[in-house]
């Protein structure tokens, strides 16, 4: 299926198709100037998949710069060293680099695309279901900075994104899981039978089930491209409804030092049931709700509860890693909140002393049977 992106002279499509990755010869060639088309990736996703890319673009020689997997690779060293390479081999404005991999190379070739001789183009091939589902559509690009996590980018879209769900099978669980809960935040903003959906299909999902895949993967592509539509700078609220759990999950990667030790998913998945109960404690949300989504995500193996990620900081430092975040504005931060399930919206008014209050009690253990005796 394709599904457009919506924006004008800069629209773009969205390929979905299993076995795309091992035909995408029809739709890569006119990116290939020359014969040649120049490839990011990291090494681990090039033992996968890079032969099996190459193998579909028969007439079409494939650069390779292969750059090292994980988060840390999203900094300064190694965008100055992916754009130096990409000078060397030549790239002008009118070529497209190809980001083979997942949100880490999709955000990292995307902004050094934006940067290089002004602009140049750039498509992607995310082979992480959070990638498909959510940072490789959009044109957001970024790379982390000391004081946070995609502090220092731009906006700058894709000529297309490929999407081959078939790829998902080489990821381990705790990759699809963390995918998966970008999956769950569509339903959980603005969509409540989307998020039913979940609940009794996100364990084919995790799975490996193909037709419930490919499901989750393209409801959330219309719904992120619908957003992207409507908000692609994030100037009004709609866009900055995506943000949904990223606040309170931004500044537990920040804590973990934006390692393997905590995915960018899995702190996601905990920021929105964190989310939830927050508001659920504010009287926004009914406990009920608050709770259905923990008990989903704690469900399929998810960390909810901020005590388990064995912190040793106290709730002034996660607050202070939210202080940076680039939501911020007139000293004041904006938070994605719920009225309930499938009802977020934009809350600019939560005093953070509230906030670190509110993760004191977390960290400590102590909402979790609040709200279960408020739900009961």
């Amino acid at each position: 299926m394709i599904i457009d992106v919506a924006l004008g002279a800069r629209a773009y499509p969205i390929h979905i198709r299993p076995g795309l990755l091992a035909d995408a010869g029809a739709v890569l060639a006119p990116f290939a100037r020359g014969g040649r088309l120049v490839v990011v990736s990291d090494t681990q996703v090039a033992g996968h998949h890079l032969p099996t890319l190459q193998a579909g673009l028969p007439g079409i020689r494939l650069e390779p710069i292969l750059l090292p997997p994980g988060e840390a690779t999203k900094d300064w060293a190694h965008l100055q060293l992916l754009v130096e390479r990409l000078l060397e081999l030549g790239v002008e404005r009118s070529d497209a680099v190809l980001a083979l991999g997942g949100g880490v190379i999709g955000d990292l070739v995307g902004f050094a695309c934006s940067m290089l001789k002004r602009g140049c183009r750039f498509v992607q091939l995310p082979t992480t279901l959070l990638a498909q589902v959510d940072s490789s559509v959009g044109g957001k690009t970024a790379i982390n900075a000391k004081a946070g996590k995609n502090l220092v980018g731009a906006f700058h879209q894709p000529a297309a994104v490929l999407i081959d769900p078939a790829v998902l099978a080489t990821l381990p669980r705790r990759e699809l899981m963390a995918g998966y809960a970008e999956v769950v935040k569509y339903g959980l903003i603005n969509d409540p039978g989307f998020f039913a959906w979940c609940e009794g299909q996100g364990a084919a999902v995790l799975a490996g089930d193909t037709q419930a895949q490919i499901h989750a993967i393209a409801h959330s592509c219309r719904a992120k491209a619908a957003v992207v539509a409507a908000d692609e700078r994030e100037t009004d609220d709609v866009r900055a409804l995506l943000n949904l759990g990223h606040t309170f999950g931004h500044a537990f990667e920040a804590e973990t030092g934006f390692s393997s030790r905590l995915l960018h998913g899995e702190a996601v998945a905990l920021g929105m049931v964190l989310a939830h109960r927050l508001s659920a404690r504010l009287g926004l949300c009914p406990a009920a709700d608050a709770a259905r989504v923990t008990a989903h995500l704690a469900g399929l193996g998810f960390v909810t509860e901020a005590r388990d990620l064995g912190l040793t900081c106290d709730a002034a430092r996660l607050v202070a890693h939210m202080a940076h975040d680039k939501k911020m504005s007139g000293g004041r931060l904006a938070f994605i909140l719920s009225r309930g399930i499938g009802q977020s919206f934009v809350c600019r008014d939560v005093a953070l002393a509230d906030v670190e209050a509110f993760l004191a009690k977390e960290l400590a253990g102590e909402l979790a049977g609040e709200l279960a005796g408020e739900q009961a």
